[in-house]
């Protein structure tokens, strides 16, 4: 079993909004990787007391825990049961009916000796690599196949896109969007290795387009997590003042790869 973790904030003064694990039960028996990508919410009210890092470090931690003891618990069934658990802890306090209430993005993935579970909502990604060396990419692009056009504010998103059937899904204080996550299960013998990992991390493949999922994968499995981040940096640097990729909000954004060799 090989793991690598790097978790990178975008900007150095503020707080890292991501959130990563790799879980290993003590019986060795399979394990997990999670990774949550906090969205980082438009100037203003929020309806929340807390920050988006409370926030992420609460599902996350809550994620963790769940996907590792609740064996007999299906994905979705997880992250249902960990933004439940998660707005409890802030419900009497927050109004979790606000639109920008602290949410995030999920992927995990969880290995036993049979199977490999994997779950992804929104836009962070999952890619599973065969022993034969192909790589499967897992995702939600539901966000991606929106005209950007139906993006040009913030409130237009919040109002007819967020949550809302025609538009994308993320985790915030409602369990039901759980069942909207791509979700599924393949034989452990057809997975040598996995990567989870943020939008500010596959950068390098959909918005650079540096390099398929087969070689953003090549570069983490032989060059180690840190690799792929500094690549993703250096082009966002050399891209600063053209922006000439759209799509790019700002010019570095916080970037969580995660690895793992089964």
């Amino acid at each position: 079993m090989r793991t690598d973790l790097v978790s990178e904030p975008g900007d150095a003064t503020r707080p890292n909004e991501d959130f990563a694990a790799v879980g290993l039960p003590a019986s060795g028996q399979g394990g997990c990787v999670v990774v949550l990508d906090g969205v980082t919410p438009p100037a203003g009210e929020t309806g929340c007391l807390h920050s988006v890092p409370w926030f992420t470090s609460r599902l996350g931690g809550a994620l963790t825990e769940l996907t590792l003891s609740g064996r007999d618990l299906t994905p979705a069934e997880i992250l249902a049961r960990a933004i439940e658990r998660t707005a409890g802890a802030h419900a009497r306090t927050c109004d979790l009916s606000h639109p920008r209430t602290p949410q995030a993005t999920v992927a995990l993935a969880r290995w036993s000796p049979d199977t490999v579970e994997y779950l992804v909502l929104s836009d962070s990604a999952l890619l599973l690599r065969s022993p034969e060396g192909a790589v499967t990419p897992v995702l939600d692009d539901r966000l991606a196949r929106l005209p950007r056009s139906a993006l040009a504010t913030d409130a237009l998103v919040d109002a007819t896109l967020r949550n809302k059937e025609g538009g994308f899904f993320t985790a915030a204080a409602d369990p039901a969007v759980a069942a909207r996550a791509v979700a599924g299960t393949v034989p452990r013998g057809a997975v040598r290795a996995l990567a989870a990992l943020t939008d500010g991390a596959t950068r390098w493949t959909d918005r650079f387009r540096a390099g398929d999922w087969a070689a953003l994968f090549e570069v983490v499995a032989e060059e180690g997590a840190r690799s792929l981040v500094d690549r993703v940096r250096r082009l966002e640097a050399a891209d600063r003042e053209a922006r000439a990729f759209l799509g790019r909000s700002k010019t570095h954004d916080d970037a969580t790869v995660v690895y793992a060799e089964l």
